[in-house]
C-alpha cells in the first residue's frame, strides 16, 4: 500500500511543480519587469534577474526528469506484466504495445511544460 502511494507521488509531484511554476512564473516576471529598468548590451545583468533565470531553468529541469523517471518507472511495471502476458496469450500483442505507451504522454507533457518554462527565460 506504501509503495503505490510512492508511485502516486512520483508520477504526480513533477507534473504539479511544474504546472505551479509554469503559472506563476509569467506573473512573477510581470511585476519585476515593472519595477526594473531595460538592461543596456554591455551592461551587466541585475543580480535578480540571474537567479530568476537559474530558478525557471532549475524548475524545467525538474520537470523534465520527474517526468521521465515516473515514465520509466510505470512502463518498467507494464513492460514487466506485458511480458509474462505475451508469454500466455500472444493475441494481446497491441493491447500491451498500447499500455506501453500511454505512459509516453508523461513525458511529452513534462517536455511541454520544461520548453515553456525555458521560454520564459
Amino acid at each position: 500500500m506504501v509503495r503505490a502511494r510512492m508511485s502516486t507521488w512520483i508520477v504526480t509531484a513533477p507534473l504539479i511543480v511544474g504546472t505551479w511554476c509554469a503559472i506563476s512564473a509569467p506573473a512573477a516576471m510581470a511585476a519585476e519587469a515593472q519595477a526594473q529598468q531595460e538592461v543596456a548590451p554591455g551592461e551587466a545583468i541585475p543580480m535578480s534577474n540571474a537567479v530568476r533565470a537559474v530558478g525557471i531553468a532549475l524548475a524545467a529541469a525538474v520537470t523534465m526528469a520527474g517526468a521521465a523517471m515516473a515514465t520509466a518507472r510505470v512502463q518498467a511495471a507494464v513492460g514487466a506484466g506485458g511480458t509474462g502476458v505475451l508469454a500466455e496469450k500472444p493475441e494481446l500483442f497491441t493491447t500491451i504495445i498500447i499500455l506501453i505507451a500511454i505512459p509516453e504522454t508523461l513525458v511529452i507533457l513534462g517536455f511541454v511544460l520544461a520548453y515553456v518554462l525555458v521560454g520564459l527565460i
